[in-house]
Order: structure tokens, then sequence, then C-alpha cells
């Protein structure tokens, strides 16, 4: 995930991705008109390329079917994201997005059926997955040309990210174990982590660190799907990227606690040694 200007969370899955963004712009002018075109051109595109993506595999109706769901889900969430703001707009970094969420809906459309029938040797995940890993940066530099960033903007693109990588998780769990899937669910229970835990939803400062162990995700789930990769790369690559996503994240949780701590010890409402605090 690359930053849009004024944004702390454009970036690969992690809790600065999920925290809330500053953003130049609520609702760009000009684009108000585009939200419903783009958001249907998404769910056009992914229906029409799944249907033929999954008639090539042909992993049997009912898996074709769990796989057709697993990315309608992800195309779904994508053009909710952009529909229901208020007021709706879509501007070309959204589109760009829009475009990386199909790609990453198609990566689960065929990487869900492949969790029961094994993996096939085949590239179509490895470069649809790489297309999209690719184009994140152009929806930021787009965003910068235009001058049309947003807060509606970074979070669209964060959680695209998130679901690229949650779908090359289940792409690379087919090739080397579940396990793995550890790597795409961390974003989500962070997620569901700060609906009980208010203060895991404060804001971070930009870390280079984490930006780089972010963008280290994808390309470790990538490397799995590659035909001829030796079984130890295959496993110890994303092996070292679930680990330092997990102290990437736990670094963040600390830091969000302790500076929860702080501000109510400012405010009077804790003192230090009186145990754990709740919100």
């Amino acid at each position: 995930m690359i930053p849009r200007p004024g944004s702390a969370a454009r970036r690969w899955p992690g809790p600065a991705a999920v925290v809330s963004v500053r953003a130049e712009a609520a609702g760009p002018r000009g684009a108000a008109g585009r939200a419903v075109p783009d958001a249907l051109a998404a769910l056009v595109a992914y229906g029409l390329l799944a249907l033929w993506l999954s008639s090539l595999s042909a992993p049997g109706f009912p898996l074709q079917l769990a796989g057709l769901g697993a990315g309608a889900l992800v195309t779904g969430a994508a053009a909710a994201s952009v529909l229901r703001r208020a007021p709706r707009f879509s501007t070309p970094a959204d589109r760009v997005t829009l475009l990386r969420a199909v790609l990453a809906a198609l990566c689960a459309a065929m990487a869900v059926p492949q969790l029961f029938t094994g993996p096939r040797e085949d590239l179509l995940i490895p470069v649809l997955g790489g297309l999209a890993f690719a184009l994140d940066g152009v929806d930021g530099a787009v965003a910068r040309r235009t001058g049309l960033s947003s807060t509606a903007g970074a979070r669209f693109d964060a959680a695209t990210d998130a679901g690229l990588v949650l779908a090359l998780s289940v792409a690379a769990a087919a090739r080397v174990g579940p396990w793995v899937l550890a790597i795409g669910g961390m974003y989500y229970v962070f997620v569901a982590a700060g609906r009980f835990r208010p203060n895991l939803r404060g804001t971070l400062p930009p870390r280079q660190s984490r930006k780089a162990i972010g963008a280290f995700q994808p390309f470790a789930l990538l490397l799995p799907l590659l035909p001829g990769v030796p079984s130890a790369a295959a496993v110890s690559i994303p092996v070292a990227a679930l680990a330092l996503l997990a102290f990437s994240f736990g670094r963040d949780v600390v830091q969000l606690e302790r500076r929860h701590r702080a501000v109510l010890l400012e405010s009077g409402a804790a003192t230090p040694g009186s145990g754990p605090i709740t919100p």
C-alpha cells in the first residue's frame, strides 16, 4: 500500500491501514456522478471474467460456486466501499483500486476450489495477483497527479490490499499448508479487535519498517505459487513473512495501548500501578 498524500494508512495491511487516516478532500468535485457506473463496471467485469476462468478449471459445480462466491464478496465489498460514501464519488485513483479489487477477486475465485482439489500447475493466480500487486502505487500516483486524495480512498485502498493478501494466502495454503492463512487473516483479526478495544483504532505515526514488512507479504505469498520454486523457499519465505507481520502488528498494538494509558494518566483517569485499564 502506497500512502496517498495526507494518509498514514495507504500501505499493505497492518494496524496503520486500519486506523483513521487524514486526507486532503472528503468528496472531490467532478467525481460525484462516477460512483454508480464505476461500481457496476467492477461487478460486471468480475462476473464475466470469473465465469470464464472458472469454466477453464472445471473444479465441479459446488467448488466452482464456492470460488465464485468468495470472489463476489471481494468485489461486492469494493463496490460497496464506493457506493456507501456520503456524498457518493469515485475518482480516477478509485477506479485503479477497483481494478485491483477485481483482480484480487479473480484470485479468490480460483484459489478457493484449490483448497479442496489441490494446486493447479498454471500461472493464472500468480499473474493476476502479481498484476494487482504491481498496480499498488499507481492509484496513489494518480491521486497525487489529480489532486483528488481522500480519506475514503485511503480506506478503500487498504481494504483492497487486505483482500488481495487474503486471496493469495488461500492460494498459497493449497501448496504449503493452512498455517499460511494467518498472514491473510491477521488484518481482519485486528479490525475485529478494534471493535471491542477502541484504542486500537488510534492513529499511528508512519514507519518505513511497517511499510516494508507489509509490502513483503504479497511477494512472500506469490513465491510459492510459481512453478519450479524449491520447497524450502516456498515454505521458509512465507514463514519469515508471517513472523515479521506478527512482530509489526504486535509492536503497533503495544504502542497504541501505551498511548492510550498515557492519555488516561494525563487526564487523571488512571494512576501508575493501578492495573489494567479498559475503555
